[in-house]
């Protein structure tokens, strides 16, 4: 047999061709595909009916509260139970959400009923990320954790651009939300399908019962090891200070004064950037030094040299922030998805590698939480502060301050500007992976 975790050639595709990993891929595409068709056509069929802003802003409020609720027992559900079970019991409640609001607007019900079932999807989805997760990186060798976090990337930037388009278009040719429904029901039960097909793979799951040490080893697993910890303080800050994107139709608006094709494109622009720099990680070697090589992604220090002298997140932003131009304007969004895409390859890799199998659950769990709050509060942040001082003074701190944090944390954390490769630490040994 081959040894996987002593590949010596260079191979793009090498997670794919594990069979158990690219059809969790497919399955994780389509149901990602459908949560994005699903956001956008329930928001369609609120505001059509309501004609309220306020009941629009409802929508991710009341899928985010039961996330962030559960959060930390769904991390130790994971590293306890069949995480198998686990994503087919939240895929199975997502199927029958789905139907439900199919019925609910095929019927004008309440939309207390449209936030009751947006609710139980949000909690499904909160038991559901970090089993899957967990789960994900069982079905490869280390020698393809890499390569495999490039095109979980990937799969999560193609369900961004796809979805939304998907869901919109969908409304238009076939006139109406119900329809959309419907499709995002049988899409989640294929989901399902293919879930329930991948072969039950043991883990290293823990027997401990659930108590306030048990909800907490995810944390105190992250501060005995810096790195791991540095790479999400980094994403969280990062997107929470640099959230352009929430600001985007004041810039299309009133500082670009284009109209709302433009504004599309530059809502699409950083997924597009995301995916052009995953085609060209896949087919790159291992990123090393990857300690700093995720510094400069986020700051830019010129140490990433990947499609040329690649700028930083945080200067990126700052050049959106002053500009006038809209073709200079979507170049800079789609440089912060591209740069945006090196950390995450690099912080999914580290995480991976360094947690215990039985510890990934909870982990998972307190990585959600990083990028829940990173998204949620990073909104309203650049909302707030745009409120007080305007839009590019909000923009242009946001990464000024991203590049503050950065230079905090490399001091800090020293650990991450000494990381050169991405491999499992001698300490941690989950056993070898055969080919499935």
């Amino acid at each position: 047999m081959k040894d996987w975790n002593s590949t010596t050639s260079h191979d793009p595709f090498l997670a794919l061709r594990f069979a158990s990993y690219r059809n969790l891929a497919i399955a994780r595409l389509i149901l990602l595909t459908v949560f994005q068709m699903q956001t956008v056509t329930v928001g369609w069929d609120l505001y059509e009916r309501t004609r309220d802003p306020l009941v629009l802003g409802g929508v991710g409020l009341v899928q985010i509260l039961p996330i962030m609720a559960v959060t930390f027992l769904a991390g130790h559900f994971a590293d306890q139970a069949n995480r198998k079970q686990i994503i087919l019991v939240c895929g199975g409640l997502m199927a029958v959400c789905s139907l439900g609001l199919m019925l609910v607007s095929l019927r004008h019900g309440a939309i207390w009923m449209v936030y009751g079932c947006l609710f139980l999807m949000g909690l499904a989805r909160g038991f559901h990320k970090p089993a899957t997760d967990a789960l994900l990186w069982r079905y490869i060798p280390d020698a393809a954790y890499i390569n495999a976090a490039t095109w979980n990337s990937a799969v999560f930037q193609v369900a961004a651009v796809m979805g939304p388009a998907l869901g919109g278009l969908l409304i238009a040719w076939l006139h109406g939300a119900v329809p959309v429904y419907a499709i995002a029901t049988i899409a989640t039960l294929i989901y399902l399908l293919l879930i329930g097909q991948l072969p039950n793979r043991q883990t290293n799951s823990t027997s401990e019962p659930l108590s306030l040490r048990s909800l907490s080893a995810g944390f105190q697993f992250l501060s005995q090891h810096p790195v791991v910890l540095a790479a999400m303080t980094l994403d969280l800050f990062a997107v929470l200070l640099g959230g352009a994107v929430t600001l985007l139709p004041i810039y299309a608006k009133d500082i670009l004064h284009v109209g709302a094709a433009e504004l599309g494109w530059m809502r699409a622009a950083p997924a597009i950037g995301a995916l052009l720099m995953g085609a060209v990680l896949v087919n790159l070697p291992p990123i090393q030094p990857a300690g700093k090589t995720l510094l400069g992604a986020v700051v830019g220090f010129g140490v990433v040299t990947i499609l040329g002298a690649v700028v930083g997140f945080g200067v990126v932003t700052i050049i959106f922030g002053y500009s006038r131009s809209l073709w200079l304007s979507l170049l800079m969004l789609v440089l912060t998805g591209a740069l945006d895409n090196i950390s995450v390859v690099i912080r999914h890799t580290l995480a991976q590698l360094w947690t215990p199998d039985h510890l990934r659950g909870r982990a998972s769990a307190i990585n959600s939480v990083f990028i829940s709050m990173s998204n949620e509060l990073g909104g309203f942040e650049s909302g707030l502060v745009a409120a007080w001082f305007g839009a590019t003074a909000s923009v242009v701190s946001g990464g000024i301050g991203t590049i503050l944090v950065v230079a905090i944390v490399a001091i800090a954390y020293p650990e991450i500007r000494t990381l050169r490769e991405l491999k499992r630490p001698p300490q941690i040994n989950d056993s070898t992976l055969s080919k499935t």
